[in-house]
């Protein structure tokens, strides 16, 4: 199957193609004919499988012919868990629009709310925002939702499991009742059927998250070892090892920064990426490991889910 024949407008089907993809992946051979009829939807698919694409492709179709938004006003909103992650698909919104009149932004916490405000200002058809940020620039009378058309809830469950359940409502009170809702998720809990009841009408369900075969594309090991000594065994494994990038997850954001200090006396380039950094050096964090020149990124459960790192080569719990 083609992405042409999922009922994509040419411009789309060319800038796709630019970007290498041929063949859609199984979720978004099922979400994006959906998307485009404008059903509600449920998609729980695993990350990696290509569900950014799957959501905001359609959308942009939907909306590349209407008129620009008034003032503050946006048509389609998406909701992301991590500011790293609503930046991240910010940016595939961009290019993915790059053919198209569609204008978007990411709004998200961490850094000056003035030029988010500017922007919003300007009249946004696709607006990317964490939740915490999204309810403050409400507040401040920065956003109206009068035109909402399309709300998009990606990675539910991550959402769920910081804590932003209160958000989600509270937002969903705020929008008009008459729209198209779309749940992303890569688990259907009984806490995500518990939301997708109370926001979503008659939706359409696409269940993969089974079906993915990724995880039978790793190789996992167990290294027994001292509690003590795991981060002299993870430097030993470094440099004996030929990985070219090293995501390392760590329990708290004291052990991040502990073990990043030790990395770099050995002369391993590695950073740290938790709540407790700047947005500034979070970002230049992750731009970091994904250009190479930072080895190994250390994170807590912040950066579990949603990040986008092509043909990772070696990811490590400690």
């Amino acid at each position: 199957m083609s992405f042409c024949a999922l009922g994509l407008c040419t411009e789309l089907v060319n800038t796709v193609a630019e970007k290498g993809y041929i063949t859609p992946s199984p979720i978004q051979q099922e979400a994006i004919p959906a998307i485009l009829s404008k059903q509600d939807l449920i998609a729980i698919a695993q990350t990696g499988t290509g569900k950014t694409a799957s959501f905001s492709l359609p959308i942009l179709q939907l909306l590349a012919d209407m008129p620009r938004p008034e003032p503050n006003c946006i048509r389609a909103l998406i909701i992301a868990p991590t500011r790293e992650l609503a930046a991240q698909v910010a940016q595939n919104v961009e290019q993915y629009s790059q053919n198209l009149k569609v204008r978007s932004t990411a709004v998200f916490g961490g850094v000056r709310i003035e030029p988010q405000k500017y922007a919003l200002a300007q009249g946004v058809d696709i607006l990317i925002a964490t939740p915490g940020r999204l309810v403050d620039l409400y507040e401040q009378g920065a956003i109206n939702f009068d035109l909402l058309e399309i709300l998009v809830l990606d990675e539910a469950d991550r959402m769920l499991d910081l804590g932003f359940v209160d958000h989600i409502h509270h937002i969903q009170k705020l929008l008009p009742e008459k729209r198209q809702t779309l749940l992303f998720s890569a688990t259907f809990s009984k806490e995500i059927k518990t939301l997708a009841n109370t926001m979503l009408s008659n939706p359409m369900t696409i269940e993969l998250a089974k079906a993915n075969d990724h995880i039978e594309k790793i190789t996992q090991v167990l290294h027994p070892v001292d509690k003590e000594r795991k981060n002299e065994l993870l430097i030993h494994l470094i440099e004996n090892n030929d990985w070219s990038q090293i995501l390392v997850f760590t329990r708290t954001k004291r052990g991040a920064d502990g073990l990043r200090n030790e990395l770099e006396a050995k002369g391993i380039v590695a950073e740290s990426i938790h709540a407790n950094r700047t947005q500034q050096a979070r970002t230049l964090a992750l731009n970091g490991f994904r250009s190479g020149t930072i080895k190994v990124l250390i994170g807590t459960d912040l950066a579990a889910r949603g990040i986008d790192i092509q043909q990772l080569p070696c990811v490590i719990n400690i």
